[in-house]
């Protein structure tokens, strides 16, 4: 098994001033010798460790831990892809055979980044040195998304969170309509990840999940999804046991196939693990 979405940080609340006072829960440090443990008690075999600060020095952090930890199989950095040396950079990472792609927080972007031409052009660089894209979106930025992705259908594609559909509400005709749409396209995966903490953080339960992971299995099937757990950041709504429990519930009576496909097998293709 597979965890293809995490994090790790020291905690700085300067730099990571996201963290609220809503947050307290996860103000602290969290590194691979406090996850490890979870991974030994679930039988999870490793993960990959994405970016949560928006600089170069996140991503050498996340590759000195990789080093240091074999169950850290891969790292989604960061790297400014609207950047006039942005090939000269890439070409200095190719040295790091851990690093797997490379995410930016777009859902902290005002409406139109996506569309920008120079970032269009950097994340379909990408493709030249077999790297993929984390797509970090709320729902609402779906529809530029679209036309974001209709640009890049060479690159691999995976949507964090599900897009980050309003779960507390549990609106989703816009959202489901929008990635149906999104799922046609064949380079675009989704992350069974992120879901907890679109729901209310202190009243979810497991069946609030269900109509969209419905929805995620029509749309992408069990060949295009992965499991993620989103650890540290679930612990604002969930311990790492129930969040991995709404998955595997709901994956209950799923074929050992499909199991193996969206525990693992998915995510060690996507990243080349």
């Amino acid at each position: 098994m597979i965890d293809s979405h995490q994090h790790f940080w020291k905690y700085n609340p300067v730099r990571d001033a996201w963290i609220n006072d809503d947050m307290k829960v996860i103000q602290h440090d969290f590194l691979p010798l406090d996850l490890k443990p979870m991974y030994d008690q679930f039988g999870i075999e490793g993960c990959v460790a994405v970016q949560a600060d928006q600089s170069e020095d996140e991503t050498s952090f996340l590759l000195s831990l990789a080093d240091q930890f074999d169950f850290i199989k891969g790292v989604v950095g960061w790297i400014d892809l609207r950047s006039n040396n942005l090939t000269e950079r890439l070409i200095h990472y190719t040295q790091f055979k851990k690093l797997k792609g490379f995410r930016h927080v777009v859902q902290g972007e005002p409406k139109g980044f996506l569309m920008n031409p120079e970032f269009i052009n950097g994340v379909r660089k990408l493709r030249e040195f077999n790297l993929t894209y984390d797509l970090l979106i709320y729902h609402h930025q779906l529809e530029e998304a679209l036309s974001f992705v209709h640009q890049v259908r060479d690159v691999k594609i995976v949507i964090d969170h599900l897009a980050k559909p309003s779960i507390k509400t549990k609106e989703k005709t816009r959202w489901e309509l929008n990635m149906a749409a999104m799922s046609t396209f064949e380079n675009v995966s989704c992350k069974i990840s992120g879901m907890v903490t679109e729901a209310d953080w202190k009243k979810w339960k497991p069946e609030d999940f269900t109509p969209y992971l419905d929805e995620l299995f029509e749309m992408f099937g069990a060949e295009r999804l992965m499991y993620g757990s989103d650890w540290p950041v679930c612990l604002l709504a969930a311990s790492y046991e129930q969040q991995l429990s709404i998955v595997t519930h709901y994956m209950a009576s799923f074929s050992a196939r499909e199991k193996q496909l969206v525990n693992g097998e998915n995510a060690r293709k996507f990243y080349n693990l």
